[in-house]
């Protein structure tokens, strides 16, 4: 068996682990790309061009995290035997993972309510009209 890599439990279950987690992190990534860009359209009042590029950065942070976290959760200390083994330590991983991207995705929702809000503050008449007009 020289020159022959040893598959056991645990390489399957990084394996998987990593292929299930960044190819949910890509999905979520590009679903809030997608739907994001209505809202950063309205916030910069139209400026397409300025939604484009700030959607494509938050896309590209959101890639960076989420990752990178994956990456440093991959090591396990527990002991994958058997394929109850696999699946406990895949669900516990994932859970994790989801609960990241849950996170995130909601950090992203709170980030555009804020930009938008703030965008619609700037056109919002002032809360009182004037009572008087003060001439100079």
């Amino acid at each position: 068996m020289k020159g022959t890599p040893i598959m056991n439990e645990t390489v399957i279950t990084y394996g998987l682990y990593l292929a299930l987690a960044v190819a949910m992190t890509i999905w979520v990534a590009k679903t809030l790309h997608k739907s994001g860009r209505v809202f950063l359209v309205e916030c910069f009042h139209g400026n397409a061009e300025l939604a484009d590029s700030v959607n494509h950065l938050l896309v590209v942070g959101f890639y960076l995290i989420n990752i990178g976290f994956v990456s440093l959760y991959l090591k396990t200390t527990e002991t994958v035997t058997g394929a109850q083994g696999i699946f406990e330590t895949l669900s516990g991983k994932m859970g994790i993972v989801l609960l990241m991207l849950g996170g995130m995705h909601f950090f992203n929702l709170l980030l555009f309510t804020k930009l938008r809000k703030r965008a619609h503050l700037a056109t919002m008449p002032p809360p009182v009209p004037p009572m008087l007009r003060v001439n100079a």
